[in-house]
């Protein structure tokens, strides 16, 4: 098998090893998606070398040159949808249909800072000295390097190489190792749009033997990762002062089920929450508190609901789940699951699937959980995967307080028809996204995001126009006439 490339300075090459390591499909681990290069850390230094060294150029490239490179990358990317989200659920294992619709979304992003990035400016500032002006000028920072999952390998690096781009730095991106396809077709369709050598580098390989290289440089001034807390806090507390860091990590996000709530709603927002993505979103329901009145009617109906699910391979039409990612997302899950049932009452699923159609692949039945408590590990620990916890509470005040008793910050909703409830919700939760009668799941391209507690560094938020900020730095300038 050919393998993929990494890309330093303009250059598609193998990693100065040779060594490769295979990028799996969890539905089917007999199929190779793609064979990629295990760098190390002078390839790592490479890549930051190159970027620092074509920095001066990018940044003084008008920027209309850049929204069109980003523009043309947006292109590619929609003309070769199809395919590309054939590669990422073979890769990643998501539904066919959600992994087209997040290779349009990139497309979207690269657009949408396109356009935005051209009206981010400084400010003027009035005084009283009429020969004099003062003005503040937003600048790039210089090398940026973008470490992202394998959960949305090609939206969430979109989302943090646009801005960081058309503001003037440049990027070393390492996409994760568990799905580096989708992330070189986004590399792929900037590089063919024109950028010039050096601007993007992107290069593959685990963490361990690269991710020192291209965080902790002294010439690195900005690093965006998303990943787990653990992770994101190591590579925080690593690198050198001038460094900015944009942490996006865990969550345990709540869903609060009201007494006056539509029950129905509830559980559909729940299945889609918890499951649609196996579980695999950082913003995913994984705690549903339930008011104690109406709990069985709720309880009844998503049990009802899941046993509807389709599960099976993102490439098989109408299917509601895919496989976990990794196998190491599966030991991960089937442990957790085996505390739930030490702590609580499983009421369905959790086990291994098995048979001619998972037999090859690392699927496992969504599993509901009820008398959960609060001390228990499967309602404090992130799991990652298609496991609820449902939760009693018994006023507002009940739930409020268990929905923000855990370490992280990253999305909540609550279901009701109470206006009094939605208003209080917004103000009381302690969350970065806050979804009212919606998902936890999912953001908008021109909203920001991110979380509070261990979510988040609560530093920059990525998204939306506030996106770029996290990629500049402000001059104020006093002129005299």
């Amino acid at each position: 098998m050919e393998p993929f490339y990494n890309y330093i300075d303009g250059e598609w090459t193998a990693c100065q090893s040779g060594r490769t390591f295979d990028n799996i499909n969890p539905a089917d681990t007999h199929d190779v998606v793609g064979r990629f290069q295990a760098s190390a850390a002078e390839d790592g230094q490479a890549a930051v070398a190159a970027a620092a060294a074509a920095f001066d150029g990018w940044k003084n490239t008008p920027i209309g040159r850049r929204a069109a490179i980003l523009n043309r990358a947006a292109q590619q990317l929609e003309a070769n949808a199809d395919s590309i989200a054939r590669e990422l659920t073979r890769e990643e294992g998501k539904a066919l249909s959600l992994a087209r619709d997040e290779v349009l979304r990139s497309a979207q992003t690269l657009r949408f800072y396109a356009v935005e990035g051209q009206t981010f400016t400084g400010e003027s500032f009035p005084n009283d000295d009429g020969d004099m002006l003062v003005y503040t000028q937003r600048e790039p920072l210089g090398v940026a390097t973008v470490i992202s999952p394998w959960n949305f390998p090609i939206s969430i690096p979109a989302r943090k190489i646009a801005p960081a781009l058309i503001t003037g730095n440049t990027v070393v991106f390492k996409p994760s190792s568990d799905a580096p396809l989708s992330g070189y077709r986004l590399a792929e369709a900037l590089i063919d749009a024109g950028l010039p050598k050096g601007v993007l580098n992107f290069i593959t390989g685990s963490a361990a033997d690269v991710g020192a290289a291209i965080t902790q440089a002294l010439a690195v001034r900005a690093i965006s990762f998303t990943g787990s807390t653990r992770a994101g806090e190591q590579i925080h507390r690593s690198v050198p002062l001038t460094t900015r860091t944009q942490m996006e990590l865990g969550g345990k996000n709540p869903l609060l089920v009201m007494e006056d709530a539509d029950l129905d709603q509830a559980v559909e927002l729940t299945i889609k929450g918890g499951f649609s993505l196996s579980g695999q979103a950082c913003t995913g329901t994984s705690r549903v508190l339930v008011a104690e009145s109406v709990r069985e009617a709720y309880t009844e109906k998503l049990l009802a609901r899941v046993k509807t699910l389709k599960i099976g391979s993102g490439l098989t039409p109408g299917m509601d789940l895919g496989p976990l990612a990794t196998r190491n997302q599966l030991d991960n899950v089937l442990r957790y699951i085996d505390i739930g049932k030490s702590e609580a009452t499983l009421l369905c699923g959790g086990e291994r699937l098995s048979g001619p159609e998972y037999d090859n692949g690392f699927y496992v039945s969504p599993a509901v959980f009820t008398d959960v408590t609060q001390q228990m590990r499967i309602a404090q620990e992130e799991i990652f995967g298609p496991v609820i916890a449902i939760i009693a509470f018994s006023d507002y005040a009940d739930a409020i307080a268990k929905a923000n008793d855990t370490e992280y910050g990253l999305a909540a909703a609550i279901v009701t028809r109470n206006p009094r409830y939605m208003h209080r919700f917004a103000a009381d939760i302690e969350a970065g996204t806050v979804k009212i009668n919606r998902t936890t799941t999912g953001n908008l391209v021109n909203a920001p995001f991110g979380g509070l507690k261990r979510s988040s560094t609560s530093t920059f938020r990525e998204s939306g126009r506030t996106g770029l900020e996290f990629y500049t730095q402000i001059k104020t300038v006093y002129r005299g006439l």
